[in-house]
Parts: C-alpha cells; sequence; structure tokens
C-alpha cells in the first residue's frame, strides 16, 4: 500500500500542474502538435497512407515526447531548489524516497491524462476503418512506459541542478542518446571502436527499438524489464542522490 504521505504530495503536485500555466501549456502542444504531424499532409500522415491506424500517431510521440517531457520533469526538484522550499519540505515528517516517488507518480499522472486528450483521434480512426484495438491499446502503453522512463531521467537532472534550463538540456540530451542508441550510422560508428559484444549491448540500450517493438502489437518480456529498469534505476539514482544533498 502507498504510504498516505505519498498520496498527500501526489495530490498537491497534480494541484499544482491545473493552478499554474504549465499544465494547460504542456496539454495544448502537446495535442495540438500530435494532431497536427498524425494528420498533417507529409508522406508518412494517415491520409497518404490510407490506413486505418495509428502508426503515423506513434511514430511521432518519442519525438514529441524529447522535448514535452523534460520541460515538465526540469521544475520537479530544480524549482524546489531555486526557491529554497527544498529545505523546508525535506525537514517535514517526509523521506526523500516518498517525496520523489510523490512527485514522480504525480507528473506520470498528469502525462498519462495528456495521452488521454488524444483519444479523439483514436476515434475518428475507429470511424473511418477498422483498427486493430490490441495493437492501439499497446501502442498507448507503449507510449505511458516511455513518458515514465524519460520523466525518470528528468527527475534525476532536476535533482543534480537548480537551474531549470540546465536540467533541460541535460535531460534532453540524455534521453536523445538513449533514443537513437540503437540507429546504424551510431553502431557503425562505435563497431570501429569497440568489440561487438559492446556494441550490442549498447544497442540493447535503445528505447526507439523496444518502444518500435511494443507499438507493433509484439509484447516481449525484454521490453518491459527494460522501461522497468529505466524508471526504476533513475528514480532510485534520485533518491540516493537528494538523500546524498540532505546528509550533507
Amino acid at each position: 500500500m502507498m504510504h498516505h504521505t505519498t498520496k498527500a504530495i501526489i495530490k498537491r503536485e497534480l494541484k499544482s500542474y491545473f493552478t499554474t500555466p504549465l499544465g494547460y501549456v504542456f496539454t495544448v502542444i502537446f495535442l495540438f502538435a500530435i494532431g497536427y504531424v498524425t494528420f498533417e499532409p507529409g508522406r508518412g500522415s494517415f491520409f497518404v497512407m490510407r490506413q486505418a491506424d495509428l502508426s503515423s500517431f506513434f511514430r511521432y510521440i518519442p519525438w514529441l515526447f524529447i522535448f514535452l517531457i523534460p520541460s515538465t520533469a526540469m521544475r520537479l526538484w530544480a524549482e524546489e531548489r531555486k526557491s529554497g522550499t527544498i529545505e523546508f519540505l525535506l525537514t517535514l515528517p517526509v523521506t526523500v524516497p516518498q517525496a520523489v516517488l510523490g512527485k514522480f507518480i504525480a507528473a506520470w499522472i498528469f502525462i498519462a491524462l495528456a495521452l488521454l486528450g488524444t483519444m479523439p483521434i483514436v476515434f475518428t480512426v475507429a470511424y473511418l476503418g477498422k483498427p486493430d484495438y490490441g495493437v492501439i491499446f499497446l501502442g498507448y502503453f507503449a507510449s505511458l512506459l516511455l513518458a515514465g522512463s524519460f520523466l525518470a531521467v528528468g527527475t534525476f537532472f532536476s535533482a543534480i541542478t537548480k537551474n531549470q534550463v540546465v536540467s533541460f538540456i541535460l535531460s534532453v540530451v540524455f534521453c536523445y542518446i538513449f533514443l537513437m542508441a540503437g540507429s546504424p550510422p551510431i553502431l557503425e560508428t562505435l563497431s570501429t571502436l569497440f568489440p561487438k559484444y559492446m556494441v550490442s549491448l549498447f544497442e540493447e540500450l535503445s528505447i526507439l527499438n523496444h518502444f518500435e517493438s511494443m507499438g507493433r502489437g509484439v509484447v516481449r518480456l525484454s521490453d518491459l524489464w527494460f522501461f522497468g529498469a529505466m524508471i526504476v534505476g533513475w528514480v532510485y539514482a534520485s533518491m540516493s542522490l537528494l538523500d546524498y544533498k540532505k546528509a550533507n
């Protein structure tokens, strides 16, 4: 069972997304951007491909998330440190893990609500054809896991610095590295410098490969382990970092 303190932090953080412009700005930008790239008149658009599916929708999700998720995560701890409220927060009867989990889960729920706002796109596809709803469900599930992974990375870098811009840039860079880890040009370059087993290991870090696998309707245990390890690992690193800062 979740501790009542964590629940209280989740409620407080969720409320803050809808009492400040940040939540509305994020949601509007995300919904406009994903709607445009899904139905825009490019060669990969929904209408040009003439397929009743959301392949064009899920193709662009990682590239929108790589900027929008860090913009959400950068305020989680950087804002607390800049305003000086982090010291007050950590002196309350709340542990660092409770505070980190509360903030992380609240941000993840907020992103899930933004994804839920794209349901009209699903209804449009259902009206125009007969899509595979199982593939669509797995695509949304993979998008939620992808968002959680990027959010966990952003949480860590938000805890490192009180400068939100620095936190945003570092998060985008590391998310991009994970996203492009399996691209052929990068793997070819690495193969000239490192042994084959190290190149294969680096390829396994490609978050895009795991995301696209689930987006095709294939559920592999390795993909679930990967996303789970990404989220737990980076969140735990955030807890350890803040524990260290609290102790010093």
